[in-house]
This record gives structure tokens, sequence and C-alpha cells, in this order.
């Protein structure tokens, strides 16, 4: 499989699905390690950074295969919650694009099985029967959700409002979520401004007030302000507790691309955003895959923390 996702893979074949989709996630972080210095590797980036605006609660690994698969997405589901849930129905002839879905069933206070693996491990928990046993995650399996393009029905009208072109509601809900966030924010009038030609920085308080400081520079442009303001947030939760020099320059691709993510999910445009991909060059398969994890909760955190306080409001 090619690093590029002009052409999209499929999962057709039912004998060898799991280890195909394991393949495709392992095959696209391993191009992706090989070919870090090169710009079609932040083009390939980008595109992921695209479908994860659009499903920030799917984890990275979903997102991978959705971008695999289908990069065009906009709105997936299963087969029948398209049909009882938006009275949709899924074209005839669609493929499904497969991603993995979690297992919830009874499992083993003790060995965390499901009763039938239980039975098959050498756990000797029986203090109290299967049926008493809370449910929980054991595992995920393969599972085909449709996009929205690919079904019929009746319209969706939420999605025509999924993107808020507001930048000045979002700049007061990006205020609002500093606390549920863990970060004093202060917009600096441009008079003011201490830190140059930077639009924004991340500070320690004090020593003994370790809770970060998001300062940006005022401005006209409101979704420029939000933009710097998500950024501003990426670095408190990601780099806060980073001390060496290396790893931080690394993390601000981390920031950018959870700006990318968290802007492109509220409407606004963040097509200028610049992936310098080549500062993981030496990271392994492992490492980038740790990125991608932390860029995606980072990003899904402070979109909960806005859609919270716009709730609220």
């Amino acid at each position: 499989m090619a690093l590029s996702t002009n052409s999209a893979v499929s999962f057709d074949e039912y004998d060898t699905r799991r280890d195909e989709m394991h393949s495709a996630i392992e095959q696209w972080i391993g191009d992706l390690t090989a070919l870090i210095d090169e710009a079609r590797a932040s083009q390939q980036f980008q595109e992921w950074l695209t479908v994860q605006s659009k499903f920030h609660d799917y984890s990275h690994r979903n997102t991978l295969l959705i971008t695999l698969q289908c990069p065009n997405a906009t709105k997936v589901a299963g087969y029948n919650t398209w049909r009882t849930e938006f009275d949709r129905h899924v074209k005839e002839g669609e493929q499904g694009i497969w991603i993995w879905a979690p297992i919830i069933t009874k499992q083993c206070p003790n060995c965390e099985n499901s009763p039938s693996y239980h039975e098959q491990s050498a756990c000797e928990y029986d203090e109290t029967p299967p049926e008493a046993w809370s449910k929980g995650l054991v595992g995920f399996k393969p599972t085909a959700v449709f996009d929205v393009s690919q079904t019929e029905g009746e319209p969706l009208p939420e999605l025509e409002t999924e993107a808020n072109g507001n930048a000045e509601n979002l700049v007061s809900s990006l205020q609002d979520a500093a606390d549920e966030l863990g970060v004093t924010v202060r917009i600096v009038n441009a008079d003011n401004w201490e830190h140059g030609k930077a639009r924004g920085v991340c500070k320690q308080r004090s020593l003994y007030d370790l809770q970060p400081i998001v300062e940006v520079k005022a401005r006209a442009n409101h979704a420029d302000l939000a933009v710097t303001l998500i950024h501003e947030y990426a670095h408190a939760l990601l780099h806060f507790d980073v001390d060496d020099a290396c790893e931080r320059s690394k993390r601000e691709v981390e920031a950018e691309a959870v700006a990318y993510i968290v802007g492109r999910y509220v409407g606004l445009d963040t097509s200028g955003s610049a992936f310098y991909l080549a500062a993981w060059q030496d990271n392994t398969q492992d490492g980038i895959q740790d990125r991608l994890g932390r860029i995606r909760t980072t990003a899904a955190k402070i979109i909960k923390a806005v859609e919270t306080r716009r709730e609220c409001s």
C-alpha cells in the first residue's frame, strides 16, 4: 500500500479482514515514518487531520481506517443506525467502511475476559457466577459503517449547523473553557503586547502555581485569534511538563495539528497550517503512533470543553 490515499483501500474478505485492518494502520504509520521529511508525508498527515476534525471522538486508529478507505467521509454510522435513527437507507451496492467497534459484554472480575474466553483461560475465579458479572470492554471487532454520501432518505439538518463560523462567539467560548482545561487565559491589547512577533505564548505562572498561562495578542480577525488560542491551549496541555528543547520542538507540530483539527471542527479555515513533519524524522513507528494519539485526545478535550461552555451559555 502506498502512502497516498488517492486510491482507497478496502477490506472485502472476511477471513483476512481483521489482519488487513491491522496491517493497513501499521503500514500507514510506517510509511509516514519512512517519508517524514518529504512533502507527501505532510500531505498525508493533513488528510488524516481533516478526517480527525470530522470524527474527533473516534480513536486515531479508526480515523486512519476511515482516511484510507473513504477520505472524503463527513458523517458515518452503521446500517441499522441510518435506518432507525435517521430514516435513511444505504444505497444498493455501497461498500462498508470498516472500523474497530468495542465489544462490551460481561467480564470476569479477575481476568477481565468474557465468559467464553474465561472458560478457556487458566483463571480460577469462581466467587460469583458469570450472570452476576459487570459489563466491560473485552476487545474490538471489525464493524462496517457507511458515510452519509452512501445513503439516501430524510435530510440531516444538523449537518448544516456543525460548522460555526461565528468566531467572535467562539473566542468567548474558548475563554470560558479555560477553567475546565486548567489554564489561565489573557487576551492582551496590541499596545501592551510584550512578545514581539509571536501571536500567542504559553508560560508558567510561578514556581509555586504551576497552572499555565496562555496569552494571545488581540486582533480584529477573531477567527485567527481563536486558532491562536486553540494552539496555545494545546501547548498548555501537551508541553507544560516537557523540559527537553528538542521534544518541545517536536510537539510544536502536535500543537499546530490540534489547532487544525479543532479549527476545522468549529468551521474555521485552517488551510494555511504548516506541518513540519521533518521534526519527527528520528521517531519510531510506535513513537509516531503515540503522537497521533496525543493529538487526537488533546483536540477532543478542547472540543468537549468548548461545547460544554456553549451548552451552558
